[in-house]
Parts: structure tokens; C-alpha cells; sequence
């Protein structure tokens, strides 16, 4: 990740997110088929988001976590194939969350979603106000920036010099946490394509058993990860 201030450098940011990283699932067996490689992001055909909610996520997700530097960046590993398919289904909806009031967006974030918005509509609210501050500060919407005036308008958004509205407040908060999640999660989510993200921190992915290397200590694990799916990197 750019060293955007008051986030972590993008070598400790990885290996802490994947610490805490909730990946789970049984491989099915070892003969389990690849799947054909998918579209190119420039030919890939969201499934909710707008042209103008794409463009953004492309940019935004290509800073956070960045191609230059090591290993894969968010846009490699199809990071905004994962936001898009997750705002198209439950969690886009808050299906399964409780969302009835009151709501109180001055409450602190510990006493949980303080906004009758679902996360698709935090996007699809947010973005647009977010592009005209961009426009209105450096003279163009937000992905039409160059990438150091993009860091620094993350930063603005993250630190709320803009002052968006209460309502849409936990937008980077809700971004940045996507964009890990779309990172690290099993490919089948539609993001860490390739499992790029866990070969690269030597994540194993959803193996089913380990109990030959239980009491193989200071010793590097020799197989690469599995995915859910079976597919293997």
C-alpha cells in the first residue's frame, strides 16, 4: 500500500490483514478442474455498479493496495470483481443485518452500523459526492486524477477534511476494509485471482488436514495454497 499518512506501509499492512484474515472452508478433491481464465477488468461487465461507481472502484482499489512494489497488487488479484459481486448480493442489501433505528451517525463505530443506508447505497451516495469535492478541490472526479493527487485525495476522504455528510462518514473505513477482504478472500468470491495474495504471504488456503506438520516447527510449508473450489495456485 502507498504510504498514505495514518495507514500502515503496505508490507506490514498485508501481513496484518492476513492475520486476521477470516478464510475458511473443506478442499474437495485434488482432481478438481481450473476454471477457464476469466474476462479482463477493461471487458468485465459489472453487476451493479454504474460505469461512473466502476470507474471509481478501479482507481481507489489500484492505490490502496497499489501493482508497483511487492507482490500483487488489488488490481492483479481483481480486488473490484469481489466489491461488485458483493454489493450485488447479501451484503450489498444488509440482508442478514439489523438496520431499524434510530440511528446515531455522531455514535462511535463500536456501537455498530449507525445508518439506515446498506452498503450499496454508502457507495452509490458517497462516490458522487466524492468525485465533485475531487473536482472542486484538484479539477477532475476522482479516477481521472493522477496517483498522487488520487493518495492525496484518499487521505482527505479518510481523515474527512471534506466533511462528508455523518451518514456517509464510514466510507473509506468500509472501502479499505472491501478492498482487504477482496484481497485475501477465496477466489471463488470473485477477488484474489490466481490466490496471488496468499501465495505471496504463504497463506495455504482451505487445506484439510495438517496434522503431519503439527509438530514441524521453524519449518517452511512446501505446498501451495487451495481454494475452496479445489482449484490449486
Amino acid at each position: 500500500m502507498r504510504d498514505l499518512p495514518g495507514l500502515p506501509s503496505r508490507r506490514g499492512f498485508l501481513k496484518a490483514s492476513a492475520a486476521t484474515a477470516a478464510i475458511a472452508g473443506i478442499a474437495v478433491p485434488a482432481k478438481a478442474e481450473q476454471k477457464p481464465e476469466p474476462v479482463a477488468l477493461t471487458e468485465y461487465k459489472p453487476i451493479c455498479l454504474k460505469p461512473s461507481e466502476w470507474a471509481f472502484v478501479m482507481a481507489a482499489v489500484a492505490r490502496l493496495i497499489p501493482s508497483e512494489g511487492e507482490g500483487p497488487g488489488a488490481i492483479e488479484t481483481r480486488v473490484p470483481v469481489f466489491i461488485d459481486m458483493q454489493l450485488a448480493g447479501d451484503y450489498g442489501r444488509a440482508a442478514d443485518w439489523y438496520m431499524e433505528g434510530p440511528h446515531d451517525a455522531a455514535a462511535s463505530p463500536l456501537r455498530g452500523w449507525q445508518t439506515p443506508l446498506t452498503p450499496l447505497e454508502v457507495y452509490q451516495q458517497a462516490i458522487p459526492v466524492f468525485d465533485e469535492w475531487c473536482k472542486v478541490t484538484h479539477g477532475k472526479i476522482f479516477a481521472e486524477l493522477d496517483a498522487a493527487t488520487q493518495d492525496k485525495a484518499l487521505t482527505s476522504l479518510q481523515k474527512d477534511e471534506m466533511k462528508i455528510r455523518p451518514d456517509l462518514r464510514e466510507f473509506f473505513t468500509i472501502l479499505l476494509g472491501n478492498t482487504k477482504e477482496g484481497y485475501f478472500a477465496d477466489p471463488m468470491y470473485g477477488g484474489n485471482h490466481g490466490m496471488q495474495a496468499w501465495t505471496y504471504i504463504g497463506f495455504p488456503g482451505a487445506r484439510g488436514s495438517y496434522r503431519e506438520w503439527v509438530l514441524k516447527h521453524n519449518v517452511k510449508y512446501p505446498l501451495g495454497p487451495v481454494s475452496i473450489s479445489g482449484e490449486r495456485a
